[in-house]
């Protein structure tokens, strides 16, 4: 599927602020099933560093600006070409080991109802393999977590979002990890785009899910916001330990106030 994306990020400040620094992890991944045909990253008034690649197999700019400045635009465009491999990363390159995802954060910590969730999960599933195990688990989280737009926020950690049994994909990729976590199994947050969920009905475009390493295969994708693995629907750009070190734009800035954000995705089904 040749799919385009058109991703602004506007921020406006009041009073202007003195500096601006981002890290912007907003390009495409390159694997056997995303092909990357066309990718540009702009910022008007701005200086983007060359690119460097993580430890994860990220690509990774840096945006600086000095101001006076009421506001920054971010606007990204591109093409890619995918193809379903059925959850599988195959083919990505990076340089950390699937052990350094094992690693707690304040986000994905798991309490006592998560860790209790994921031994009942491995109980009920003691005989099978660890890919149908950590489907089971999966769907565990889906049936944990409501999915409700508005009902959480970008700081609900992966315990409040299980004890009020709603949420978002953030939500449900963060419990998800912090459960896997608990029972040894390496898991990640990834951010990207959904051109539609899995039976084609439009989504909202920026997009999160989990992925997990299962010995002999390999990182899985888990959408339990969908209750399915990414298909060729998606469009991955990176990862991270939880929602905040994966995040597309972080940054920080001197001077100023009050900071409003808007942002705007699309993401469309293009002919060749």
């Amino acid at each position: 599927m040749r799919l385009t994306v058109s991703h602004s990020t506007c921020y406006r400040y009041d009073p202007a602020v003195r500096y601006v620094t981002q890290s912007l992890k907003l390009t495409a991944s390159r694997f056997a099933g995303q092909r990357v045909l066309n990718w540009q990253i702009s910022a008007e008034g701005c200086t983007i560093s060359a690119p460097f690649v993580d430890g994860y197999g990220d690509t990774v700019y840096t945006l600086t600006a000095s101001g006076p400045l009421e506001s920054l635009e971010v606007l990204v465009t591109g093409t890619v070409r995918t193809q379903d491999q059925a959850g599988v990363l195959k083919d990505h390159k990076e340089k950390a080991a699937p052990q350094v995802f094992l690693r707690a954060t304040a986000a994905t910590k798991a309490d006592e109802a998560i860790a209790e969730l994921a031994l009942k999960v491995k109980a009920a599933n003691s005989e099978v393999s660890p890919l149908e195990l950590a489907h089971a688990l999966a769907n565990a989280v889906s049936d944990a977590i409501a999915y409700a737009p508005g009902s959480t926020h970008a700081h609900t950690s992966a315990a409040e979002a299980l004890a009020a049994g709603q949420g978002v994909c953030q939500d449900h990729s963060q419990v998800l990890i912090s459960a896997a976590r608990s029972l040894c199994i390496p898991a990640r947050y990834v951010s990207g785009y959904l051109f539609a969920d899995a039976d084609g009905v439009p989504h909202e475009a920026a997009h999160a899910w989990a992925e997990l390493y299962i010995q002999g295969l390999g990182w899985v994708g888990f959408d339990c916001a969908n209750r399915c693995c990414p298909t060729e629907y998606y469009i991955r750009l990176g990862s991270g330990l939880d929602a905040r070190d994966a995040a597309p734009i972080r940054g920080v800035h001197s001077g100023g106030g009050e900071e409003q954000l808007d942002v705007s995705v699309v993401v469309k089904q293009s002919q060749q």
